[in-house]
């Protein structure tokens, strides 16, 4: 396998940057082959045993893309849930959406699980993610705290570090005053600059276009009045089955009628319901004959589409590459780390409110050698999701503020 000539220049430089610091940060977007990147790094410095932690979904096109290379080292590649069976010496690890430590001001367990290997072990380190910090600047410091040349070595804790890189506010939070660590300040990233090595799709070469196309379904009648009935009294009461949908709060209200319009919904005991299949229909017969990629983004979305879809529709990538299924993919697992360049195009059976979700996911066909990627919207009928693709395609998350001000006109 050959490397492109851009990802040699990248290699080198990233092999400068570890001899000097043992880390380096590859801030490379989506399709840009950080991963192969990565592995020829490990190449050229010679390792012998490399640890490479990922999502469980892109653990076989990590491990194809080693085959393609065949290295002179061994490779072991895990998912980040796994981390606490690692076994054994590594001497390079690779942590893939690095951006997935950097929660705040406390570590999350994978991040401590992280320190752990590295601390004990001194390998050289190579983090990798389109988008090192999605929602704050803050998010960097539990990237690399683990590091032990990262320049914010000096403060041992999220809260030294932010009293000097983040413009800490105060909140409300259950009627309590607490802090608020979202605002990290834009030196945090000016102190990574020699660390890090970003690197674009138009540095690249990449020429797809990406064209966007929003398609209406009109939904059951049932729909429509389950959605009346939340908005109006945050409840709905099965008449004969007593069962209970639940919307007390207005995070709740939010989410069911969220749910609802997709034509499932989350029971009050924890069973998943669905209430109606005409979109998961219309997607089937709008796209016929299509190998497609469809994100959902409820698991009961999912249980839908396998009602109409049966054994046509897969959610395993390997099975998506080599047979004629279409696959099914939850955004939020579906959206890092994997490739559905087989998909004729991308199909969204409903949108998250998250603008990380929106900008990362739809990417997923997107190759160098693309020309363009369609990738289709399935909104209801005067339903909630064109509010929320409204939102986050503005690169901000859909709040309950936003709720509240839409909820008047559903």
């Amino acid at each position: 396998m050959k490397f492109r000539d851009y990802q040699i220049r990248i290699i080198n430089t990233a092999t400068g940057v570890l001899q000097a610091h043992r880390f380096v940060y590859l801030s490379m977007e989506v399709r840009t082959g950080k991963t192969l990147t990565a592995l020829g790094v490990a190449e050229k410095l010679g390792i012998t045993n490399l640890l490479f932690v990922t999502k469980k979904k892109a653990i076989s096109s990590i491990e194809a893309d080693y085959k393609k290379l065949m290295p002179g080292y061994q490779i072991t590649v895990i998912n980040y849930e796994s981390l606490h069976k690692v076994e054994g010496v590594f001497d390079f690890v690779v942590l893939d959406e690095a951006h997935t430590l950097g929660a705040y001001p406390k570590p999350s367990k994978r991040t401590k699980l992280v320190k752990q290997i590295i601390l004990r072990q001194n390998p050289f380190v190579v983090l990798m993610s389109g988008t090192p910090t999605p929602e704050s600047f803050s998010q960097i410091y539990h990237q690399v705290y683990a590091c032990a040349k990262n320049p914010f070595s000096q403060y041992k804790t999220f809260y030294k570090f932010a009293k000097e890189y983040v413009n800490v506010t105060q909140q409300m939070f259950h009627s309590m005053p607490s802090n608020n660590y979202d605002d990290g300040k834009p030196e945090i990233l000016d102190r990574m600059k020699p660390y890090m090595i970003s690197y674009t799709q138009k540095e690249a070469g990449f020429k797809s276009k990406i064209q966007e196309h929003v398609l209406k379904v009109q939904m059951s009648e049932l729909t429509y009045r389950f959605v009346k009935e939340m908005r109006e009294h945050g409840v709905i009461e099965g008449k004969k089955t007593k069962e209970v949908i639940l919307g007390d709060t207005g995070v709740k209200k939010m989410s069911k009628i969220h749910q609802l319009f997709s034509g499932t919904v989350k029971l009050e005991n924890g069973k998943r319901m669905i209430t109606d299949l005409s979109k998961a229909k219309f997607i089937r017969t709008e796209f016929k004959n299509q190998k497609i990629g469809i994100f959902y983004k409820f698991k009961a979305e999912y249980e839908a589409l396998k009602q109409v879809y049966g054994d046509a529709l897969t959610d395993d990538l390997e099975e998506f590459d080599t047979t004629t299924k279409s696959i099914a993919l939850q955004i939020v697992s579906g959206r890092e780390g994997i490739s559905l360049k087989k998909a004729d195009c991308l199909v969204y059976y409903n949108i998250d409110f998250s603008a990380l979700s929106y900008w990362q996911s739809r990417d997923r066909m997107t190759t160098k050698d693309s020309t363009a990627s369609d990738v289709y919207w399935i909104f209801a009928e005067k339903g909630i999701e064109t509010k929320i693709y409204k939102t986050v395609t503005k690169k901000k998350d859909y709040t309950l503020k936003h709720f509240e001000k839409d909820l008047l006109s559903l």
